[in-house]
């Protein structure tokens, strides 16, 4: 299996201009610069796209994050900063309260939770 594929694309005069730019300032040939901001591109698109599955409930957000690429840490502060409602509610408070006081329990026998 090739590990690279050869894609080409027409672009617009005003992007070539553009991408003209970004490699004089770069410093880099035109398929470094294209797999550079392509790369770039993709990274945001998954970010937008599993973050708003996550937001619909119809992933948890270490799907989203694994999905994405990201860690939770990544993923976390992405919904956090594009305000995408967390799917966390009473009930899952309540189910991680009691593994945790479980796990303390089963640490600290003599202890009463």
């Amino acid at each position: 299996m090739k590990k690279e594929q050869m894609v080409g694309t027409r672009l617009p005069e005003h992007l070539v201009r553009d991408l003209e730019a970004i490699e004089r300032e770069e410093q880099t040939d035109r398929s470094t610069t294209l797999r550079r901001l392509l790369q770039q591109a993709i990274g945001t698109w998954k970010l937008d796209h599993y973050g708003k599955l996550y937001g619909q409930g119809r992933m948890t957000i270490a799907r989203a994050a694994r999905e994405a690429s990201v860690s939770i840490w990544e993923m976390m502060d992405y919904v956090q900063r594009h305000k995408v409602a967390a799917q966390y509610d009473l009930d899952d408070l309540e189910r991680d309260a009691l593994t945790i006081s479980r796990r303390l329990a089963g640490k600290h026998p003599g202890v009463r939770r």
